[in-house]
């Protein structure tokens, strides 16, 4: 099998969402256009989350080698030009907010789009589990009519999936912030 020339490697083995992204941008700020970053990690959800940060920040995804637990992801280093300013999405609920909604029993739908894992061990009641990587093929799963609460661990995955969903044309949407981290609302566990 042949390797893929790098220019630099990232660690991010063993850490969870955000971290891979932010040692991801710092060292890609540190390569030249056209050079490419090995990013190393065991977080499952790391491939969704550098797909789309790559997409948001204009750097060219390359593709991801498994490794036995390690995922190999490669992202090529934009030219002049080619980086975009990261894109933030502009709609955004607090956890307070998103706890009122419910207790008023709002039509809204809550997506949660962390990794099954993280979903079965404690999740806002009735919350949708859709995996931030797998959103694109179960988007018929949801109702474009209703308002879509997004929401992941630290905001981070929720604002990537808050963008797609509007992009997709749905027309109210919501990214948590800042998610399940700092959540005191009513939560449901999966697990027995």
């Amino acid at each position: 099998m042949e390797t893929v020339k790098t220019n630099s490697t990232v660690d991010a083995k063993g850490l969870a969402c955000p971290m891979p992204i932010v040692k991801t941008k710092k060292a890609i700020n540190t390569l030249n256009p056209g050079e490419v970053l090995e990013v190393l990690a065991t977080d499952k959800g790391s491939r969704a989350d550098i797909q789309a940060w790559a997409k948001s920040s204009g750097n060219q995804y390359l593709g991801t080698l498994e490794e036995g637990e390690v995922l190999k992801h490669y992202i090529r280093k934009a030219g002049s030009g080619e980086e975009q300013e990261e894109t933030k999405y502009p709609n955004i609920i607090s956890n307070d907010d998103v706890v009122k909604k419910l207790e008023a029993n709002e039509d809204v739908v809550v997506l949660d789009v962390r990794e099954p894992a993280e979903y079965a061990f404690g999740h806002i009641p009735n919350a949708v589990s859709i995996p931030f990587g797998e959103l694109e093929n179960r988007l018929p799963e949801l109702d474009k009519s209703k308002t879509i609460l997004v929401v992941c661990r630290t905001g981070n995955r929720s604002d990537m999936a808050s963008q797609a969903l509007s992009n997709k044309g749905f027309e109210s949407v919501w990214n948590v912030v800042p998610g399940m981290t700092e959540w005191n609302g009513p939560t449901e566990s999966n697990l027995k």
